[in-house]
């Protein structure tokens, strides 16, 4: 039996009541029913049409920008609704967008990692709903890397951006909707805020266990293997290497040109990290870093999802090129998600120290440890917005 989405619940519980409302609604090409039915047109049969105007995250609301800082601009449906873009010149819902509106949903796929923006974007609205007096309803997914496991520092509020705007680990465990429950506590003024949760959901359950179809929520996260990785191999987004954008295989290949895949696959398998294999491969990225060009590197494989550690094995590839190849290897500069100043690898981690330890010689596994305890500490907070057992 599949899970139910909290989109299901509510179309069979709750949408009726909203008839002769004027909904909004958060969602993307993600957002979907069972049978891959938009939740827009699912929501418009079950209210008769009450959902008047539309918003989009990252990407676009159809999902068709590949590339990171790529805005989507405003639009229109074909019946003339408007498609307001949250990932424009503006990164939050203007006061005229909620003009006429009596509730929004929000139903948006996340992926269980902080610099995500998603759940970043759905922070900055409740904050303006909140001003406007506007309630939002949250229609939850699962996370598709499980939320059990935390892995990670918490944010630095000194790095804090629009890849990590709360203090949470890289790997958080939170639903979209336990952490919109978790944002919206520590607003200056909550909105009014209600979450819809999954029904028949494990609190440790990857997606593959729930059910569901997987569709892409952005295009460079084709699978949720990828998603398990990404909370590791999004750090190469702040180097001069190819985290396998461009490629079929993005974030589960990491390399560049200069970089040996024997040499480099054999030093990462000597490294014996948890759950994880390593394949030594060639990939040429059609597009971004290293875009036409042959890259050497290594692919990640998942051998045990319950013990693999994707920030830990990260953290170690990333050690493992300073050690290898340190007059290589290179930095991204700025600007990166609107940081024009500070180093997206900083912005990355959500700490100014990371980086600079590993280049200095500490390894990835005593960094690791050295954040254990802030991971105790979040794991009593989270305690209070958990959904699922």
């Amino acid at each position: 039996m599949a899970v139910l989405t909290g989109l299901e619940v509510f179309l069979r519980e709750e949408a009726s009541r909203h008839k002769g409302k004027a909904l909004g609604l958060l969602a993307n090409q993600a957002s979907v029913g069972p049978d891959f039915r938009h939740a827009l047109d699912l929501l418009d049969e079950a209210t008769d049409g009450a959902v008047k105007t539309i918003f989009g995250p990252q990407h676009g609301y159809r999902g068709e920008k590949q590339d990171n800082m790529v805005e989507s601009p405003h639009s229109k449906l074909k019946d003339g609704r408007p498609v307001y873009s949250l990932y424009a010149e503006k990164r939050a819902p203007e006061p005229r967008m909620f003009e006429g509106l009596d509730a929004v949903l929000v139903d948006l796929q996340d992926v269980g990692t902080r610099v995500y923006t998603f759940a970043h974007t759905l922070s900055l609205f409740m904050e303006r709903a909140a001003r406007a007096g506007l309630p939002v309803i949250v229609l939850d997914r699962p996370n598709p890397v499980g939320g059990k496991e935390t892995e990670g520092n918490l944010l630095d509020p000194s790095f804090s951006s629009f890849v990590g705007l709360h203090p949470i680990p890289m790997r958080h465990g939170f639903t979209m909707g336990e952490l919109a429950l978790f944002a919206n506590s520590r607003l200056e003024k909550p909105c009014s805020l209600t979450v819809v949760p999954c029904r028949d959901l494990e609190r440790d359950w990857h997606f593959g266990e729930t059910g569901l179809p997987w569709v892409a929520p952005s295009p460079n996260m084709p699978s949720p293997e990828t998603a398990l990785a990404y909370p590791g191999t999004v750090i190469f987004e702040g180097t001069g290497l190819s985290e396998g954008r461009g490629t079929t295989e993005p974030f589960l290949v990491v390399g560049a040109p200069y970089v040996d895949p024997d040499e480099f696959a054999r030093a990462l398998r000597d490294m014996k990290l948890p759950g994880v294999a390593f394949r030594e491969c060639f990939f040429l990225p059609n597009f971004q870093k290293w875009a036409g060009s042959v890259c050497g590197g290594a692919e990640i494989r998942v051998t045990d999802k319950k013990s693999f550690k994707p920030w830990l094995t990260g953290l170690s590839i990333l050690e493992t090129i300073l050690r290898t190849r340190p007059d290589d290897f290179e930095l991204k500069a700025p600007p990166y998600e609107y940081e024009l100043e500070r180093r997206p690898i900083d912005l990355i981690l959500g700490n100014g120290e990371i980086f600079d330890k590993l280049r200095a010689g500490t390894s990835a596994k005593e960094i690791a440890e050295g954040f254990e305890k802030d991971l105790e500490i979040f794991s009593k907070t989270r305690k209070d917005f958990l959904l699922y057992r």
